[in-house]
């Protein structure tokens, strides 16, 4: 981020989403006015909120409803699927068990990723293989996050065309061998009051300082609650206050490798200073799991012809990044 933005930019991404597949898109120019808004939002700031993206504002509010049934439910009733290393970390993930940056998080969570079927990615995939683990309460948490998956997963992709424009690129470039069988997790986080979490396992930091690993991130966040902030490069911490209807989308560090530095993630935390328990699902659109992610000829050229990133298999850093976050189950 910028050193000096204060703000978040909200953008209407409609035209994209409508027109994004139009083979004639190219002469749609509330579809390239989208698209540079895209390029400043990530050259300068590397968040943005979109709407207009076609989600229906009823069912992100049914995912958070759902996720505030299933975190109320009684410690034992969440254990029935608690993420395991058998269940390739997968399933319900308890207070404190996450680590960023070698410190304990404040919260939990549900973990969902790609299913992996044994085999499929050979040894680079063994640690991560399995199907996703769905609670029994609320009775309708399955059919509506896998709903809310497929929709995301399509208007990820489009984003994502949107942004290979936006570096200069052809639409389709991070499909094929970068995306065309991308991998998703999505996370879904509670944040509890202080009060109703062990004096000894309480800290300041719901989610410690981070950036994310992938492409690109979208948020769905509780409407009245304030606690996911944005460092800009001048060290001031800026609030991402909840728009209702919107997703607060941001980068990630592959997307840094593949533009050769001309996008850049920003670091962000999680704070939950209010009364109330505060919920979010964070879905994570990456890579193919055994893509070759290195700078593309374009980025390259376009940064003085020298390529600045080295080639990350994306599933053997995300491996190393299990390892680390949930390093003692």
């Amino acid at each position: 981020m910028g050193s000096n933005v204060t703000a978040i930019p909200l953008i209407d991404i409609a035209p994209l989403v409508e027109k994004i597949d139009d083979p004639d898109m190219a002469n749609h120019k509330d579809l390239l006015r989208v698209v540079q808004t895209l390029d400043y939002a990530c050259k300068e700031v590397g968040f943005f909120y979109v709407k207009g993206h076609g989600i229906c504002e009823m069912l992100m509010r049914e995912v958070r409803d759902v996720l505030h049934k299933f975190f109320q439910l009684p410690y034992e009733e969440k254990m029935k699927i608690k993420m395991t290393r058998q269940s390739g970390y997968r399933g319900y993930q308890k207070l404190g068990e996450n680590i960023t940056k070698e410190k304990r998080d404040m919260h939990e969570a549900i973990n969902c990723l790609t299913p992996i079927a044994p085999g499929k990615y050979g040894d680079l995939g063994k640690t991560l293989e399995g199907y996703n683990l769905w609670p029994e309460y609320p009775s309708n948490f399955k059919v509506v996050l896998e709903n809310y998956i497929s929709l995301l997963k399509d208007l990820s992709r489009k984003i994502m065309r949107g942004i290979a424009l936006a570096l200069g690129g052809p639409v389709d470039a991070f499909e094929g061998g970068i995306a065309g069988d991308p991998y998703w997790a999505l996370r879904l986080i509670s944040y509890p009051v202080s009060s109703d979490v062990p004096e000894e396992k309480r800290t300041e930091t719901g989610m410690g300082s981070h950036t994310d690993y992938g492409l690109l991130t979208l948020v769905n966040q509780d409407d009245d609650m304030c606690a996911l902030e944005v460092q800009n490069r001048s060290g001031v911490w800026i609030h991402a206050n909840p728009i209702p209807g919107t997703f607060v989308c941001n980068i990630g560090d592959m997307l840094e490798v593949w533009s050769n530095g001309i996008y850049q993630p920003t670091v962000h935390r999680v704070i939950n200073s209010s009364h109330q328990r505060r919920v979010s699902a964070v879905f994570f659109y990456e890579t193919d799991f055994d893509a070759a992610v290195e700078p593309v000829a374009f980025c390259v050229e376009k940064t003085g012809s020298v390529a600045k990133y080295e080639k990350v298999v994306y599933g053997e850093r995300l491996v190393q990044k299990a390892c680390c976050c949930f390093g003692d189950l």
